[in-house]
């Protein structure tokens, strides 16, 4: 069977399905930029973009298992966005692997002082973060998300 009978047999998605994904998709390439931004980050250049001392001193000390968390939930989510858009089903696990990482760093920033040294903004951030994690991972288990 060629490629183009297999997409015209398939029913297509709904255009909030759609929608929902290519959100996803660009939410985490925005993430994705955040994320070679912070790693590129030494705390003279965040000072410079507007950090106390002491906020730049957290955000560059963080253990390297947060960089990894942070790493795995950005490109764990825009692989499993991606995989949602196609509508295959691998993009639950990965979701989920994303989500889960996005706990990790939740908790991650409570306990390595990042909430303490960045205010409110940073928990409402990463908490948004793990919101819309969370509701990509629920698209996934929709029946429509599997053609």
């Amino acid at each position: 069977m060629s490629a183009i009978s297999l997409s015209l047999s398939s029913p297509r998605a709904p255009v909030w399905f759609v929608a929902a994904s290519l959100g996803g998709i660009a939410w985490n390439i925005f993430g994705a930029v955040q994320f070679a931004v912070s790693v590129a980050g030494t705390e003279q250049s965040l000072i410079a973009s507007g950090l106390t001392a002491e906020q730049a001193a957290v955000m560059t000390g963080y253990p390297g298992w947060m960089t990894l968390a942070f790493a795995i939930g950005v490109f764990g989510g825009l692989a499993g966005s991606v995989l949602l858009l196609v509508r295959r089903g691998t993009s639950t696990p990965v979701l989920a692997a994303s989500l889960a990482a996005y706990v990790a760093l939740w908790i991650g920033d409570a306990v390595h002082g990042v909430f303490a040294a960045m205010g409110i903004a940073q928990v409402v951030i990463l908490t948004t973060v793990v919101a819309i994690a969370a509701a990509l991972f629920a698209l996934s288990r929709h029946p429509v998300a599997r053609t």
